[in-house]
């Protein structure tokens, strides 16, 4: 066997062996009497471009029609992701630096990349420079392409919703868990929460978001953006094993988004989270101290003070007092992409 004839993702010959076809697509929903879920399938498992043809990845489509004949009403599932290891997908994330970073953001917001795709690349020299993460994502299935002017250059795609969903569940979380290892800059981030160190926060949760990946969900409801920033601050104020920390608990006349516990200094943290847009400022007199040398943000100053003003309308403090906490320290946090505001009142 050392005459092999290898077929390569660009080449037109066989292009439309990778997967099913569009037409074929059609011929399996009618067979199995799924056609209403043909626009779920597309979204889903569509966006592969093998040579010339565009083709559905065939072990999603399969393993979803399976699922729909005992659950007509299921949605699609990511099975793609669990066909092999990503050990050398996560290593790379420890190597990335911002314009990979930024790179990949682009990717999610649903842009096209050129890059120079090595298909010869061999294991030996795979972590020998960052640039071979696009060749891997490429030949792994992570990316697609969506043309190349030279047939080396390739203008590169997330190719449909499945992808997307991973790249944002475990790519993500992979920047963070890398972000999260630096131990001396958590201990500081979470002491100037404690300090009641509204400017130290924001710098220090600015720095972070800097070193992350962030996510333009436009579509999506305002709320989901906020549990984005919710779920980072959760993760990172956790690092202080000895702080009693609640997420959406219930006091006053509402539920707090996070409240902390510190309580051999008789502390006691409520923040609140905002994801601000454009509409009327609130009506709040009282003065709050702020990170003042900071740039002017209208938006986010205006998501900062809603945030506050929710937290003495709701009562969120009512059950640190409850728990005999003395002192109070209200945190209105905005969030949009990578800055942040945060303002502070202290009771």
């Amino acid at each position: 066997m050392n005459n092999l004839k290898v077929f390569s993702i660009t080449d037109t010959q066989s292009d439309d062996k990778f997967g099913f076809t569009h037409s074929e697509i059609g011929a399996i929903a009618e067979k199995f009497q799924c056609t209403d879920k043909l626009y779920l399938i597309r979204e889903w498992y569509d966006g592969y471009r093998f040579g010339n043809a565009d083709v559905y990845c065939p072990w999603d489509v399969i393993n979803y029609i399976y699922l729909l004949r005992s659950e007509p009403d299921a949605l699609p599932k990511p099975f793609w992701i669990n066909t092999s290891g990503n050990d050398i997908i996560r290593n790379f994330v420890q190597m990335a630096k911002a314009g990979t970073r930024k790179e990949l953001e682009r990717l999610i917001d649903g842009e096209t990349i050129p890059k120079k795709i090595n298909q010869e690349l061999t294991y030996q020299d795979l972590y020998t420079s960052i640039d071979n993460l696009w060749s891997i994502l490429f030949t792994t299935g992570y990316l697609t392409q969506r043309g190349s002017e030279d047939g080396e250059t390739y203008n590169l795609a997330i190719p449909n919703l499945e992808i997307r969903k991973i790249f944002i569940d475990q790519i993500l979380a992979w920047f963070q868990q890398e972000a999260r290892k630096d131990t001396p800059t958590l201990d500081a981030f979470c002491e100037a929460f404690a300090n009641g160190d509204a400017q130290a926060v924001e710098n220090q949760f600015n720095a972070y978001l800097s070193r992350t990946i962030s996510i333009r969900d436009t579509g999506v409801h305002k709320s989901k953006k906020e549990n984005f920033y919710h779920g980072i601050l959760l993760g990172l104020l956790s690092h202080q094993e000895d702080w009693y920390i609640r997420s959406n608990v219930e006091s006053g006349d509402g539920y707090s988004d996070i409240l902390v516990e510190i309580e051999e200094r008789g502390i006691g943290i409520v923040i609140e989270v905002k994801y601000p847009d454009s509409g009327k400022k609130p009506a709040n007199s009282e003065k709050i101290s702020t990170n003042n040398s900071a740039p002017p943000n209208k938006i986010l100053e205006k998501g900062c003070r809603e945030a506050l003003q929710q937290i003495d309308t709701k009562g969120y403090e009512d059950k640190l007092r409850q728990d005999g906490l003395e002192t109070v320290l209200k945190y209105g946090i905005a969030c949009n992409r990578k800055k942040c505001r945060v303002m502070l009142k202290i009771s």
